[in-house]
């Protein structure tokens, strides 16, 4: 399985070495810029549809576009005082599976099937490939890993493939197909979900000895094998 994020210049494999593509978030983009098959599955955020610019520039970006099935990520809902979470209502109702569909049909971007699970769903599958792992529990606990993982531990868990390529990886918040306007707001373009990335990759690596990437970045900062070197 090819797991395609939305880096720009993704570093490609040939297509001899894969049976089928993966997407995260706007990433169909890439895959369709580069003539890639039609992804099989695409996990998506429900931010895409929370009304922040970088989720109106994602949708935009695969208008037109479909997936075989989509994947739902949910929000992490976070705990609080009462005003703060009432105030967080308004983006509940907005990524709520009903308003998130509409959006994507707004963006004439269509699928087969649409998964949608709670987040424990997926922490679950987490748990069950990182063999319990204390320490992985404890980094999800406090922030979930991105998009790009998600779909990562969604292919996995299919018990369809034996072998997983990340291509178009980073662990910044750029964009292939515009300048993501977070970078700016955050003053950074690191991506904040990093360091949970990083122990992630690394565990299901160790465990699983079956992820490769052709980004050196990915190589240098994670340590998952490059593909030529297999």
């Amino acid at each position: 399985l090819l797991l395609l994020g939305s880096k720009p210049d993704p570093c490609l494999p040939p297509a001899s070495m894969y049976d089928d593509v993966a997407c995260a978030n706007a990433s169909g983009f890439s895959a369709n810029h580069h003539g890639l098959p039609e992804p099989v599955f695409t996990a998506m955020t429900a931010h895409l549809t929370s009304g922040i610019a970088s989720g109106r520039q994602s949708l935009e970006a695969i208008r037109g576009l479909r997936t075989g099935t989509v994947y739902l990520i949910p929000r992490h809902e976070k705990s609080g005082k009462l005003l703060k979470r009432i105030k967080r209502i308004p983006v509940a109702l907005k990524t709520t599976p009903a308003f998130f569909k509409a959006g994507l049909r707004r963006a004439g971007f269509g699928w087969d099937s649409f998964v949608s699970r709670d987040l424990g769903h997926y922490f679950n599958l987490i748990d069950d490939l990182c063999r319990g792992d204390s320490a992985i529990r404890a980094k999800i606990s406090t922030k979930k890993p991105s998009t790009g993982l998600m779909a990562l531990v969604i292919g996995m868990s299919l018990g369809t493939y034996g072998r997983f390529i990340l291509s178009g990886f980073s662990f910044e918040l750029t964009h292939a197909y515009a300048d993501n306007p977070e970078i700016r707001e955050r003053g950074t373009s690191r991506s904040v979900h990093t360091d949970t990335d990083l122990l992630l990759l690394q565990r299901l690596s160790g465990v699983h000895g079956t992820i490769y990437t052709t980004e050196p970045t990915v190589n240098a900062q994670a340590g998952i094998p490059l593909l030529p070197d297999i």
